[in-house]
């Protein structure tokens, strides 16, 4: 097998306001475990507002999503204006409350919400390409965005996201924690992760699956 290249977009550090870390980790873990390349992402906007993460409010400051979503990738990370989507094979995007916040407008707009600009060209070029994505925890929320109505993904099973994201035309599955849910003519792979997980093993059991399915699709023309 040849080695893969996979492009991984962050959102920022912490599962409040950025990334979720342990997603973010354990994706990062198997994707070097199956001896893919990867290369981290995140655009270079300022991040929605700070959350403490030790006390749940918001912070009098400001941080830049790159410069946080550097701390997951040891800084090595790229501005997300740099991808291109020829140079690699799949594309995975980590939850947290930053793909909401950060990459997209969904915290706050829910079904009317946008995708940040660059985000959205860089994965619907993936999309296009039929090169596959991996959404996990609330990223799967803004598939349609993406790849417009009927994108089959899952958030888990809260009724008032899934509800959110079937009024934004996709169509939504249940699914347990350490199981996925594929759409095989668009090549998307989603899982819950956090979403559902009480632990960062229940996160691990749907996010490895869902990664090694990503590295599957990345044989089939």
């Amino acid at each position: 097998m040849t080695t893969k290249k996979v492009a991984v977009i962050l959102s920022g550090c912490g599962v409040y306001d950025g990334a979720e870390i342990h997603e973010s980790v354990i994706t990062l873990l198997r994707l070097d475990q199956r001896g893919a390349k990867v290369q981290c992402f995140a655009p270079d906007i300022a991040q929605l507002h700070v959350i403490n993460h030790l006390t749940g409010e918001q912070m009098p400051e400001t941080r830049n999503v790159l410069v946080e979503s550097a701390r997951i990738a040891r800084g090595d990370i790229k501005d997300i204006r740099e991808a291109r989507v020829e140079d690699f094979d799949a594309l995975i995007v980590p939850g947290g409350f930053g793909a909401a916040k950060n990459l997209s407008s969904f915290a706050t707009e829910g079904a009317a919400c946008s995708v940040q600009a660059d985000v959205l060209n860089l994965a619907e070029a993936f999309a296009q390409a039929c090169k596959p994505i991996g959404l996990m925890c609330i990223s799967p929320a803004i598939a349609a965005k993406i790849y417009g109505p009927g994108v089959v993904c899952t958030i888990g099973n809260d009724a008032d996201t899934a509800a959110a994201v079937i009024k934004m035309g996709g169509t939504h599955e249940d699914c347990e924690v350490a199981e996925i849910v594929e759409d095989k003519a668009r090549k998307l792979v989603s899982t819950p992760a956090y979403m559902l997980a009480q632990s960062i093993s229940e996160a691990a059991s749907g996010i490895n699956k869902m990664v090694d399915r990503v590295l599957e699709l990345t044989q089939k023309a």
